[in-house]
């Protein structure tokens, strides 16, 4: 697998990159930081992980 641009909401949020067997995930915008060099088994984790991160931050920290 090669890098692979993660979106959300139709707005690029970060790279998967391979790493030992799993997919390393690289943050490129601010609200999904807390999820920057986190590993995951799959695109659809890493997904569900920022949809759970953002559906649990305020608005004054989803816009930092």
């Amino acid at each position: 697998m090669q890098k692979q641009v993660v979106e959300y909401a139709g707005v690029p949020v970060g790279i998967l990159v391979p790493d030992s067997d799993r997919l390393k995930f690289i943050a490129v915008k601010f609200h999904v930081h807390d999820l920057d060099e986190h590993h995951f088994d799959s695109a659809s984790d890493v997904k569900a992980a920022i949809r759970k991160l953002l559906n649990e931050k305020t608005p004054a920290e989803y816009y930092g």
